[in-house]
């Protein structure tokens, strides 16, 4: 018989996902998948429209994080106009850098302190009335409050680089509108005894500890939960290290072994390609040189303390030290680990944003550079989520023809449905049913990587999550919806 569930309140989860789950005749799992059934549309609607309005324009991709696609797309105005993103002005990286780094602090805030941190204070089983940000407010006030703030201080770094909290303009092809301010350096590193850059470092390293901690006593359900081998990619520094604002691209196999290094990713094309499925609208990379079957990867925090070989910080470099040991040097697999990884980003990324505030050229200094003017650029960045390419082409009228985004949740499409196949396989493979937990155990593999499924489809419409479990011949055993409206 047919049994729906809904489930209030809504999902954890930022997009439209569908999951489907058959069974044989031993109901035992033989398939499973994350469907996405919105529909992009954004490479279309930037044609014709001329290349400076890129960076401002396809940041309405995402309200979550519009300043990774902004400054993306403004690196490939950059070679637009001819200048290599590596060869701005010293206020004109610095300044979209610091961008970047509160942007990612924010979003690595808000995706784990608002939508993970629910899973590991109370339990993935444990009542959904409770399991939500609202039950960590009233069970961690200190905690949430700390959390509220972390993320506030993000949106104003963005605000006083690129204009707004969200949707800014700071970024432009050759580099930036403007400068800092002094009193604007001064709210942030000391003005407000509550609310500065040395109170975010050591929030930050609370973070991470509180992972660590639930680690130790969770050791088995955080390593050995959504745990599989895959290939690895991301940006990195010429000298190894990790860089979530430029660099070549390293992608390496589950021993580590390199796969391809510092690759120029004006070239990206040369070395991943994307498959379609009749199931879903968002595709999925692969490495060319290993085929479709071997060559898919993941990207974001994970894949980033998989391929780098340092961290360009005290702090952070210490914790990354200890995160190697524990897997010997080898990359990690294990899903749950993507957390650990995005708390010592957020120690990064507030180490970064304090040494920058302190550089004298964020306050003086040329905001841009011109060369000579070319008719394709790409751009590409460590958004929070992974590596986000944006490739462009201009006609002689300055005017886009061509548009071609590989969004990080795209990158990640074949490693969430493993994890959804994962679960599947181990929880709900011989049940009948889908208890509320299992659905949330869906959700938890998902939600490690942080998925943005409206960036990666960009659509406008509701968000709900939905479960559905079919036997051999194809009849709906049971259906599970969390409604977004």
């Amino acid at each position: 018989m047919k049994r729906k569930i809904t489930i209030d309140p809504v999902t954890r989860v930022e997009g439209h996902g569908k999951v489907t789950i058959k069974l044989d005749e031993q109901n035992k799992v033989i398939q499973s998948r994350l469907h996405i059934v919105e529909f992009r549309g954004f490479e279309r609607f930037v044609q014709g429209r001329p290349y400076w309005e890129a960076a401002v324009l396809v940041q309405r991709l995402c309200g979550i994080c519009p300043v990774s696609h902004h400054i993306c797309a403004a690196k490939a105005m950059d070679r637009i106009i001819g200048v290599p993103s590596d060869e701005l002005t010293p206020t004109g990286d610095k300044m979209r850098r610091l961008m970047h780094y509160g942007q990612f602090f924010q979003s690595h805030v808000l995706h784990f302190f608002h939508l993970a941190s629910p899973d590991l204070l109370f339990g993935v089983n444990s009542d959904p009335v409770q399991r939500n940000i609202i039950g960590v407010i009233a069970s961690f006030p200190e905690l949430a409050k700390k959390a509220v703030l972390m993320r506030k201080f993000g949106q104003e770094i963005i605000r006083a680089t690129a204009g707004k909290k969200i949707h800014g303009t700071g970024a432009i092809p050759g580099g930036i509108n403007k400068h800092l301010t002094l009193a604007e350096r001064d709210e942030f590193l000391k003005n407000n005894p509550e609310f500065n850059a040395d109170l975010m470092v050591d929030w930050a390293l609370e973070g991470v500890q509180l992972f660590k901690d639930y680690h130790k006593k969770n050791r088995e359900a955080v390593d050995g939960f959504a745990n599989f081998e895959s290939n690895y990619m991301s940006l990195v520094r010429k000298d190894g290290a990790l860089d979530i604002y430029h660099g070549g691209l390293r992608a390496v196999d589950s021993n580590g072994n390199k796969i391809f290094d510092h690759v120029d990713y004006q070239e990206y094309d040369q070395y991943i390609t994307e498959e379609v499925r009749d199931w879903t609208y968002m595709k999925f990379p692969f490495i060319r040189s290993l085929g479709k079957e071997k060559g898919w990867y993941r990207v974001g925090p994970l894949a980033r303390l998989n391929t780098c070989d340092f961290i360009p910080s005290p702090l952070a470099q210490k914790e990354f030290e200890e995160y190697k040991a524990y897997t010997h040097g080898k990359p990690s697999g294990a899903s749950m680990h993507m957390h650990w990884a995005r708390l010592i980003e957020v120690l990064h990324s507030a180490e970064m944003m304090r040494e920058l505030l302190n550089d004298p050229d964020l306050y003086q200094g040329e905001l841009t550079k011109t060369g000579q003017r070319t008719g394709e650029g790409v751009g590409v960045i460590e958004a929070p989520r992974g590596t986000l390419f944006h490739h462009y082409r201009v006609d002689e009228h300055d005017l886009i023809t061509m548009c071609n985004l590989i969004v990080s949740t795209t990158s990640n499409n074949e490693g969430m449905n493993r994890a959804v196949s994962w679960v599947a396989d181990n929880v709900i493979s011989g049940n009948k049913e889908i208890p509320e937990g299992m659905l949330n155990q869906v959700e938890v593999a998902i939600r490690a990587y942080d998925p943005c499924l409206s960036c990666a489809t960009h659509a406008i419409g509701k968000m709900p999550l939905n479960v559905s479990l079919f036997d051999h011949q194809g009849n709906l055993l049971d259906e599970a919806i969390k409604n977004g409206e």
